[in-house]
């Protein structure tokens, strides 16, 4: 970035659209739109020439010529720039996870097609993201750049020893997506322990989330529903707009979903998952606080050490932003830092 200000790229197929991110983005004195495109063939013309003038892209998915994930691949082969997409759930919901994907490191959620007011409410939470972006290693992009498949872990042979964990809770956010797509596939069938996951998505997405990571892993992965059992070869995702709690229910603990309470910053939130997750199963629980911006889940992850549990981080060297684990690491509340192409393995030797 020159000078501390960073310079945006607009692509998006709607005049408007493009018009009112720029002013919402130029709200920010760090941030200036250095360009716009209708689609991605304009927009792949454009980098040729300003490469090197742009530090960050918002990127809409359904353009005529090239949309949005054919962009990506061609950019991201290219030359790999920071990528926001601004999307429609509703009508480009797959996308955004071919997207992610793709490259693109993070989306909010547009709420409308239509020219209408509703679209500046996404300025503070655009602007947050697009200054996050901003500081993601180019060589960190896209994810698969920064971990390598480790061999097969193989099977998880019976236990002859009780486990020292009963539950696992993973907080995570910006990267996240790409991250447990890395991750979950790597833990077979029989893995031993219950895994509960609070990811930053809008709402429209966790429940397609979890779907396509199911697809692609051994493990049952679902989006959480109120009153499952939480058990193992399970991997249970927060729905979005809710939180995830606990509840012992006889001789079983039960997942809870909530609204309150309200005045956390998100919802779900890593840190009312992590109280929760210590409140139930008290030393037996190990946290993990994986890639995403801002500090959800340093209060949790101070709950679950306070219990006697155990925090896991990942460490920077493979977080697209190191954000979430840095808060927990700074407050001493890390017991072990670990990147993301090892953190399969590390669960496996210690349960």
């Amino acid at each position: 970035m020159n000078n501390n200000i960073i310079r945006v790229l607009v692509v998006d197929d709607s005049a408007y659209v493009r018009k009112v991110i720029k002013q919402m983005l130029s709200r920010s004195p760090f941030i200036e739109v250095v360009g716009t495109a209708h689609d991605g063939e304009e927009a792949l013309e454009k980098l040729e020439q300003m490469t090197d003038q742009v530090d960050v892209i918002t990127l809409d998915l359904l353009m005529p010529k090239i949309d949005g994930v054919e962009f990506l691949h061609r950019q991201m082969a290219r030359h790999p720039i920071p990528v926001i997409i601004v999307s429609i759930a509703n009508e480009g919901g797959e996308m955004v996870l071919e997207a992610l994907d793709a490259g693109a490191v993070d989306f909010v959620h547009k709420p409308t097609a239509l020219a209408t007011e509703k679209m500046y409410e996404l300025a503070e939470e655009l602007i947050d993201k697009v200054k996050a972006a901003a500081n993601v290693p180019l060589n960190h992009l896209p994810l698969h750049a920064i971990v390598k498949p480790s061999h097969p872990v193989g099977p998880v042979q019976p236990l002859t020893h009780k486990s020292i964990t009963d539950l696992i809770v993973i907080g995570i956010s910006t990267g996240g997506p790409q991250a447990l797509a890395f991750l979950i596939p790597q833990l077979p069938s029989n893995f031993p322990i219950p895994i509960a996951i609070v990811l930053h998505m809008p709402i429209g997405y966790t429940k397609m989330y979890a779907e396509r990571l199911d697809q692609l892993s051994e493990l049952k992965v679902v989006e959480a529903a109120d009153g499952d059992v939480i058990c193992p070869g399970m991997v249970f995702i927060a729905p979005a707009g809710r939180h995830l709690t606990f509840k012992l229910q006889g001789a079983n603990v039960v997942a809870r979903l909530a609204a309150q309470p309200f005045d956390m910053p998100h919802r779900p939130s890593v840190d009312v998952m992590f109280q929760s997750a210590a409140e139930v199963y008290g030393n037996r629980v190990l946290g993990i606080v994986m890639t995403g911006m801002g500090s959800d889940g340093k209060q949790g992850a101070a709950w679950i050490k306070s219990n006697g549990g155990l925090i896991f981080t990942e460490s920077e060297e493979t977080c697209i932003v190191y954000g979430m684990p840095r808060s927990v690491v700074e407050s001493g509340l890390s017991d072990r830092e670990i990147p993301l192409s090892d953190i399969a393995k590390t669960l496996l030797e210690i349960l």
